[in-house]
């Protein structure tokens, strides 16, 4: 008797990237920021911009649009020093990226360097933080059987800081949207910029209120967590319900060249799949820039149980 195996079925295709830093336009910088924590930052662009290249980020994107996937997430620093005239670029790009309820956005440190820690401040891009009619964290955007619970640890810090925070209302407003019934049986996708595990970045670039997000992680369970913000390729997990563990994700910046600290720009292919035990499945096709050739090649694949 000849038994048939019965592989998982792919029922939804996402992209990953991150930190893609795009170009300062013109006018990005000006003479009020000499007295703000934005000088800091353009005094380390100009060290590092050339680690982030135009091209490369392009030919990620022409990647991730010929994988066709059913939705993108991107995890934030999409700018360099937050100003209006880089969120306005941005917004941009944004479009040339997807239509917006394809595309989900979580606000990265260098999108909110200075000025006020109030969501609006990211209005310019609210169709792509979610389905609500303005900006609101968490966001919950419902695709067929997957929920993505989009997150915001951007905030202004003091120089030299790229630290993240959720805050508490943020924490209880995800508490109660992973305790929805309306989600129980979904895939549950959690975005942030800031690592949510210790010891993925420093301790001045870390998420302050990493033991307060793992806290409810433990309780209410998740599927996935993906993250930016380290330029590096990172898997790890949290705790989740009952012992079971929560794989954590994080990419490069999505327009590294390879040649500075970092490694070279990559994004991930996450196809979430179902079992014929109806429980689900995880499998990641990481794809990077190869530097010979200066176009994406595939650099591995693997599933996460």
């Amino acid at each position: 008797m000849t038994r048939i195996r019965s592989e998982p079925v792919s029922i939804f295709r996402l992209a990953h990237l991150s930190d893609p830093h795009l170009p300062p336009p013109k006018g990005a910088f000006g003479w009020r920021d000499l007295a703000s924590k934005r000088l800091l930052s353009r005094i380390a662009w100009h060290r590092k911009h050339r680690e982030h290249q135009p091209n490369v980020l392009a030919a990620l994107v022409d990647d991730i649009k010929t994988y066709d996937p059913d939705h993108i997430a991107l995890t934030g620093d999409l700018t360099n020093f937050s100003s209006t005239v880089e969120v306005e670029a941005a917004r941009i790009w944004l479009e040339s990226l997807g239509p917006s309820d394809t595309v989900t956005v979580s606000p990265g440190n260098h999108d909110a360097l200075v000025g006020s820690a109030d969501p609006i401040r990211f209005s310019a891009w609210t169709p792509w933080l979610g389905d609500a009619p303005e900006p609101r964290f968490p966001g919950l955007r419902r695709r067929g059987d997957v929920a993505i619970l989009n997150l915001c640890s951007a905030l202004p810090t003091a120089p030299h800081l790229a630290t993240g925070r959720l805050g508490e209302a943020q924490l209880a407003a995800l508490d109660t949207l992973l305790a929805d019934p309306a989600i129980q049986g979904a895939f549950r996708l959690v975005l942030i910029h800031h690592p949510p595990t210790r010891g993925a970045v420093s301790k001045r670039k870390a998420l302050e209120d990493q033991a307060g997000l793992a806290e409810v992680l433990a309780r209410r369970g998740a599927d996935l967590v993906l993250h930016g913000h380290a330029h590096e390729a990172l898997v790890g997990s949290l705790p989740g319900p009952d012992g079971t563990a929560i794989p954590v994700l994080g990419v490069p910046s999505a327009s590294a060249g390879g040649g500075g600290r970092h490694p070279a720009a990559r994004w991930h292919g996450i196809e979430i799949e179902l079992g014929q035990d109806g429980a689900f499945g995880i499998r990641v096709i990481a794809r990077g820039l190869d530097p010979e050739t200066g176009r994406p090649v595939e650099l591995g694949r693997y599933r996460l149980v």
